[in-house]
């Protein structure tokens, strides 16, 4: 005997409501992500890195060697590095914003490539002989990759970064002897100076 099957098929059992709103709820965060901004900026840190730069200022301009005087930068570009990833991620928690969510990698992208520019460019310029415009360059490329960065944070960020951009053009054509009191005013004041904005206007 012949078996009879449906002309339709039966239609599948629709999803639950708990399913359901997972799906739209992760969509939702998924959107949010792609297109929010990174709003936890740290202020204090900005403060304190540009307090430490002072010093570091200091400590370069008493250096009786070209080589001196970079590592001593290098050690606070360093130094602020990592002060400055210590307050983003204390900042990220305190306000629920994960450091792996896409404005923040989208942020740190934008502004990694500046930084690696930097430095091939700091051995290109002393080789070359060229010690003078080394300040002047890392402004440069600084406020470059802030301001690139910046895109994806909030509106004081792109600001610092022109800032930066504008004392490294002005620097490049400054005497060499005022080199560390330009790196001084630039990352010691504009962060102390933005840093103090961003703490009063979007907390800590």
């Amino acid at each position: 005997m012949a078996l009879v099957r449906p002309i339709r098929s039966s239609p599948r059992p629709p999803l639950a409501l708990s399913t359901q709103a997972m799906d739209n709820l992760r969509f939702i965060r998924d959107t949010m992500e792609t297109a929010g901004s990174f709003t936890a900026v740290p202020g204090v840190g900005g403060i304190l890195i540009g307090l430490s730069a002072l010093p570091a200022a200091w400590v370069a301009s008493r250096q009786t060697s070209l080589a001196a005087w970079v590592a001593a930068w290098l050690a606070e570009a360093l130094f602020a590095l990592v002060l400055g990833f210590c307050f983003t991620r204390a900042k990220a928690r305190r306000v629920g914003t994960a450091l792996s969510a896409r404005p923040a990698r989208k942020l740190a992208l934008a502004l990694l490539p500046s930084l690696f520019a930097a430095a091939v460019l700091t051995a290109v310029l002393l080789r070359a002989g060229l010690p003078a415009a080394v300040p002047g360059t890392w402004m440069l490329l600084y406020g470059t990759g802030v301001v690139a960065g910046g895109a994806f944070s909030v509106r004081l960020v792109p600001l610092m970064g022109f800032c930066f951009l504008t004392a490294g053009a002005v620097t490049l054509f400054l005497p060499a002897a005022w080199g560390n009191g330009a790196l001084a005013a630039s990352f010691g004041g504009l962060h102390i100076l933005f840093g103090l904005i961003i703490a009063r206007r979007y907390g800590g």
